[in-house]
């Protein structure tokens, strides 16, 4: 099954689960829907589709919520929330935060990833960028209102910063990630997005 195909599965999975205000199916029900893209566990293994595996709760819930109304855009999750209720944001997002993360996939490019680490670490000071680790954490683990980014596929990291680049996202509160990624260019992106596949999260 190609992708396209798979995810006009998705979307008849989506549209032939009705939700009504007295009836809404079981979660585990809901998360086979969610399994297909994203794992039974938010572990991703399809590098458009994020790993949802660790992130916050109420950041994940917020998601949803901006998929339904429509100020975050997606083809495909916009038709699965369009099956959803409200009441389930929060049960889906607390199951997938409490989900162990899995190690993520490594940078392809060794030496984009340590370009990524410089504007990660320490911003691109000529145009303005801030370190990416000031709000999201040296190690990507995020808090409760940025996200965790540790291990994500650097292809959907690639295509959220490209989203924000170019206006296509912009549910980000105040528009810091729009600011910031407008004052980056293509390669430094890319940077970004390989060396965050290499973060792992701190010991305690």
């Amino acid at each position: 099954m190609t992708f396209s195909h798979h995810c006009a599965a998705l979307l008849l999975a989506a549209t032939v689960l009705p939700v009504h205000a007295q009836e809404v199916p079981p979660l585990a029900e809901r998360l086979q829907v969610c399994a297909a893209c994203h794992n039974a566990d938010g572990n991703s293994t399809i590098a458009e589709n994020p790993r949802l595996a660790g992130l916050d709760a109420g950041y994940l819930a917020r998601q949803l919520a901006d998929f339904k109304s429509g100020s975050r855009q997606s083809p495909i999750m916009a038709g699965i929330v369009a099956g959803l209720h409200e009441q389930e944001f929060k049960p889906l997002a607390a199951h997938f935060s409490k989900q162990k993360p899995a190690p993520g996939a490594g940078a392809a490019d060794a030496k984009l990833a340590l370009l990524g680490k410089e504007i990660f670490d320490e911003g691109i000071v000529g145009n303005a960028v801030p370190a990416c680790s000031g709000c999201h954490n040296e190690d990507g683990s995020g808090t409760d209102k940025y996200p965790r980014i540790t291990g994500q596929h650097t292809a959907y990291v690639v295509q959220q910063l490209t989203n924000f680049k170019n206006g296509l996202r912009a549910n980000d509160g105040k528009a810091v990630m729009q600011a910031v990624a407008k004052r980056m260019n293509e390669r430094e992106i890319h940077a970004v997005a390989e060396y965050v596949a290499t973060l792992k999260e701190s010991e305690e």
